[in-house]
């Protein structure tokens, strides 16, 4: 009988080991460690994110009734206690790869093919540790942490992550956020009308939406087709002391498209891009809708609503962690191509993480075992 990989080997497969190894050598991350490796760590505490564990204790426990097929993957199960000081103490690794399809990066802007999104989302937790939404804490006050993403909705993958604590300004990190120029970038409301810092140039192709309370001043009306959601399309110029600074990339010119949803709700989007069409700046700012679905997956199916340690450390592995998974996620996705959801996927994924089962069959009942001629083949080599 041909042996089977669990679907946790399956999935692990696509880990570069190679580089993991590298970079733990390089770090000297192993250095004077006699129990767990960070190999180990790094499974375990995907083991966690994969199956929905809600504390190390369940991590630890999972892992210990599947210690034979732990074997497979060069990884070892470990005490609570243990695991517990790793998250706490050690430096995390960076393990970067390409996930997917090849990055778009210095490709030419075509709206809306080349638009990537960059938004931030914040949970807290508080020393009760009661609330749903939350995200960490990096002490018994109630604090949280925020994870700024880059999303590339071609490559539907995050590209760019870093995280920062609750209480500084999106406007700030936006600052040091790096740009692809040629690259139309969909911007968070929150972020509002003015990034600027040295890295946004006038030129850098911004959509995002307006504040309820801001006015433009226009200059000309630019038709829009009639019977569809586009209800005007505007050439304007922003408020002097929202646009200012010299690097600000609305400084110039802007549009205003304002378009009706499906709710009937109005959005006022703004955006520098004076040749894309009306349109095309909607379906950009639409297509924004992405990264609000990767943090759903992120927090509700891999289950960042309650961090495993308490300490900043912790925090940030559990959150790299998590978002190690999700890539994973989407580079075993293709292998079942009956499901187009990730998310459908990695329910299923989460269902039958350590059963042997080959990932394109995770849709279908198992197969039957005729256990008289499994013995009849084990019998006979």
């Amino acid at each position: 009988m041909r042996h089977q990989n669990s679907v946790f080997h399956s999935i692990l497969k696509h880990v570069p080991w190679v580089e993991f190894d590298r970079l733990v050598a390089a770090h000297k991350a192993d250095a004077r460690l006699r129990r767990l490796t960070t190999k180990s760590q790094f499974v375990a505490l995907l083991y966690g994110q994969l199956s929905g564990a809600s504390s190390l204790r369940e991590i630890v426990t999972g892992l210990q009734s599947h210690a034979m097929r732990l074997y497979h993957v060069g990884a070892m199960s470990a005490q609570r206690s243990t695991l517990a000081d790793a998250n706490a103490q050690r430096v995390p690794i960076r393990v970067c790869w390409r996930a997917g399809a090849s990055d778009d990066a210095g490709a030419p802007r075509t709206a809306p093919e080349a638009g990537r999104s960059h938004l931030s989302d914040r949970c807290d937790r508080s020393a009760s540790e009661h609330a749903e939404r939350r995200l960490g804490a990096v002490s018994h006050k109630a604090v949280g942490v925020k994870l700024h993403v880059i999303y590339a909705p071609d490559a539907d993958r995050p590209i760019y992550a870093v995280m920062s604590p609750a209480n500084v300004n999106d406007i700030t990190v936006a600052q040091a956020v790096p740009i692809t120029r040629g690259t139309t970038y969909v911007l968070t409301w929150a972020i509002t009308i003015s990034p600027g810092g040295p890295n946004w140039m006038p030129r850098d192709a911004i959509v995002t939406r307006f504040k309820s309370n801001t006015p433009l001043a226009a200059v000309a009306d630019l038709p829009v087709p009639s019977g569809g959601t586009i209800l005007s399309d505007r050439i304007g110029h922003l408020p002097r002391r929202q646009c200012q600074r010299r690097q600000n990339p609305f400084q110039g010119p802007v549009r205003e498209v304002r378009v009706t949803t499906e709710r009937g709700k109005v959005l006022r989007i703004l955006c520098n891009d004076l040749d894309a069409t009306a349109e095309e700046i909607a379906d950009l700012y639409k297509r924004r809708w992405a990264v609000e679905l990767f943090f759903r997956l992120v927090k509700q199916t891999l289950k960042i609503t309650r961090f495993l340690g308490t300490s900043e450390n912790a925090v940030r592995i559990q959150i790299a962690v998590a978002l190690i998974a999700f890539l994973l996620l989407r580079l075993a996705q293709p292998a079942l191509r009956a499901l187009a959801s990730l998310l459908a996927f990695a329910r299923l994924v989460r269902a039958n993480l350590m059963h042997r089962r080959p990932l394109d069959q995770l849709h279908r009942p198992p197969i039957p075992i005729n256990h008289r001629q499994l013995i009849l083949e084990l019998a006979h080599g």
